[in-house]
């Protein structure tokens, strides 16, 4: 195990000279608490910069200076656990993006040569795409980058900065056919063939994934592992074998530094109950686990005392084309209790809302687990967190732990509103159909999209169930599952936010704040989201696929009564709702099949309706969209810039007072990042 015998005082000397050397969707949620409009200033500048279709944005971390010095100690602690493991999620998304980093890295750092150049403003403008990208492939679409610079002139600034990538990796970056997408979703092209990403060995194909999962699954057992969570599929002399996330494992290097700082977090833990979950999650990055992981998932599910939390780990499966492994990520949270008691409700009723759902009685839960729900401001994001990140996020993944045990939903109440803060404008104006639809926007769109995370993420994945003896969806319904779970909870959330019982519950005054949600979501869903696509190009990414399927459905089965009318006028298309309760009815119908196909794991059902709905688009109105949002020069995607802690360290080596700062740009914390935490080899 390597050793944590670092000199904080240094540290902290060095993070102090770090700073002196000088991040969209605004159609989300907002949470602008009391507390937020506090802290904010007049003065902070949200939007830091732009690049390529991305837009940096920093956010504020509300409630740091109210935590005593033992709290700020433990989200420093967690913050830099989170940070630690950086380098994972890199050689995750692509087996070659680690050299290919550092060698841009080091170009950026050396170069004196031309800074005003075309070549160098392309070069400087791909890394940082690399960066926020976390790899060579777009976070988003999947797809790789093209550079916009000769291989010659990146050879020319390889040798002025005395270094050298392979021959495969010159030709991941340069060969456009060569490991095109990160993730493969066409199942004609080879799901884990056809993809990039470093879950499997380049040379194993699905039947070999299907079959030696097979081989190793307990059929039997009503506590299934996550097989393959924490683990890269490699052929070994005996055949397929797994190559381990853990401590002495792969990855090892980093999870040192990560248990390291996890264990100064557990001395400083706010109660028994999130020191004890703590060293669960450390046992799992020694072992590796399985068993021990979902352990450890159900101390953290039941630590909901303190104002702390956290998300550490090898978690979301949507980066592994079969759904297996998961990618690691981490967000330090500070709960925002007025934010939080405010939504409290919805838990409170969770009970309520199953019982008046749409879905068949035989798919209802009949008893409701603890679903916590709390609005938290993030202090830092790492790893497949950052820095794209989630707005809401509901684990744990594991079916029986949910059911059994509950779950935590978060919404993620600062990065919210620094979106607000940091939205383009015009969009609203550009895709509405009418002023009606604009004004309801204005006046109601920030709460909507709050209330429907919330049901989303509360609601939406606690519901339902598997009937018995069906398998988890991703050995059900394969790659659609991601996809499918989404769409279902999107389909939850709409459901109800047109109910009466939200402003029963005091959630919303008025059904026009549900109407203004139907309209962001049909806009978006047939329209608006098109414009991250290339032209030509199929919907890959799971959440756009949803978006897509429920509103190209809903469309079609409410042609017959005109419930969405598409209008082309003065040669721009549009669509309008024409009737809020029917839609309601139809987001319910295609909630109830939805369910249905979960439940009964009806894989054929389940492609039809995904890729009938939701792969192609109308190339007419993608082109149309592409043109319309250029004239906008709104950029399609949002990241953020994380703030800085500050330890101060007296001689004693013990931290009297931790600071919270929003300096720096994007390219300096990177670099940044890249000095302080790069504990892995190029290859793994």
């Amino acid at each position: 195990m390597k050793k944590l015998n670092f000199d904080l005082l240094k540290l902290n000397q060095k993070m102090k000279k770090i700073l002196n050397l000088s991040f969209a969707a605004a159609i989300v949620l907002a949470s602008c608490t009391q507390t937020e409009k506090k802290e904010v200033k007049e003065a902070f500048s949200f939007q830091v910069e732009t690049f390529a279709d991305l837009k940096l944005i920093r956010y504020q971390v509300p409630g740091f200076d109210q935590l005593s010095l033992e709290q700020q100690k433990l989200v420093y602690f967690l913050s830099e656990a989170g940070y630690a493991g950086r380098d994972i999620i890199w050689d995750q998304n692509y087996r070659h993006n680690l050299s290919i980093r550092r060698v841009l890295e080091n170009i950026v750092v050396t170069f004196e040569g031309d800074k005003t150049s075309d070549d160098w403003n392309n070069f400087l403008t791909y890394t940082k795409r690399v960066w926020f990208a976390n790899g060579i492939h777009h976070h988003y679409s999947m797809a790789k980058f093209t550079p916009d610079f000769s291989k010659e002139y990146f050879a020319e600034l390889m040798t002025t900065a005395g270094s050298s990538l392979n021959e495969e990796a010159m030709k991941a970056i340069f060969d456009a056919d060569f490991d095109a997408k990160k993730v493969n979703l066409d199942p004609s092209k080879g799901l884990v063939l056809g993809s990039a990403v470093n879950f499997y060995a380049a040379d194993i194909n699905e039947a070999e994934v299907d079959d030696y999962f097979a081989s190793i699954k307990d059929n039997e057992t009503s506590e299934p592992l996550s097989y393959g969570l924490n683990s890269k599929l490699v052929r070994g002399e005996n055949g397929i074998e797994e190559k381990v996330y853990k401590l002495n494992g792969m990855y090892g290097e980093a999870i040192s530094e990560i248990i390291g700082w996890l264990k100064k977090a557990v001395v400083v833990a706010e109660n028994e109950a999130q020191g004890n979950a703590l060293k669960l999650l450390i046992e799992y990055y020694t072992t590796g686990d399985l068993k021990t992981w979902d352990a450890y998932n159900i101390a953290w599910v039941a630590a909901t005392e303190g104002d702390i939390d956290y998300i550490n780990s090898f978690i979301e499966v949507y980066n592994d084309p079969k759904g297996y492994t998961g990618s690691y990520e981490s967000i330090v949270e500070i709960t925002d209790f007025e934010a939080s008691a405010q939504m409290k409700v919805l838990s409170e009723n969770a009970q309520w809302f199953e019982d008046n759902s749409s879905i068949m009685e035989e798919h209802k839960k009949k008893n409701i687990k603890g679903v916590s729900y709390k609005v938290v401001s993030a202090a830092s994001e790492a790893g497949d967190s950052s820095p794209s990140t989630p707005i809401g996020v509901n684990l744990p993944n594991a079916n029986w732990i949910r059911s059994t045990h509950g779950s935590k939903s978060v919404s993620l109440g600062n990065i919210v509103f620094a979106y607000s803060q940091a939205g383009g404008k015009g969009m609203l104006e550009e895709f509405c159909h009418d002023e009606e639809e604009v004004a309801r926007a204005k006046e109601h769109s920030k709460l909507a999209g709050k209330l429907h995370t919330a049901l989303h993420e509360v609601l939406g994945h606690a519901s339902g169930q598997l009937n018995p003896g069906v398998g988890t969806p991703k050995e059900t319904v394969k790659s659609y599952a991601s996809t499918l779970e989404e769409g279902r909870a999107d389909l939850v959330a709409l459901y109800f936010i047109l109910d009466e019982k939200l402003i029963e519950l005091g959630l919303m005054e008025t059904l026009e704040t549900g109407k203004a949600e139907y309209d962001s979501y049909i806009r978006n869903g047939l329209m608006a989201q098109m414009q991250r696509l290339e032209p030509g190009a199929d919907i890959e990414e799971s959440h756009m696929r949803n978006r897509q399927w429920v509103s190209a459905w809903s469309f079609e089965r409410g042609m017959e009564e005109n419930v969405i009318s598409k209008i082309s006028r003065n040669g721009k298309t549009y669509f309008e709702i024409n009737d809020y309760k029917k839609l309601q009815a139809i987001f319910g119908e295609l909630l109830s099949e939805v369910q249905r196909i979960k439940s009964e794991g009806d894989y054929s059902a389940c492609k039809d309706l995904i890729e009938g709905y939701g792969v192609k688009v109308d190339k007419n109105i993608h082109q149309e969209v592409l043109a319309r949002v250029e004239k906008l020069e709104i950029p399609p995607y949002g990241g953020f810039i994380n703030p800085v802690m500050i330890p101060t360290i007296n001689e004693a080596g013990e931290i009297t007072a931790v600071e919270v700062t929003y300096e720096g740009n994007f390219t300096e914390q990177m670099l940044d990042y890249a000095k302080r935490y790069s504990f892995l080899p190029d290859y793994n």
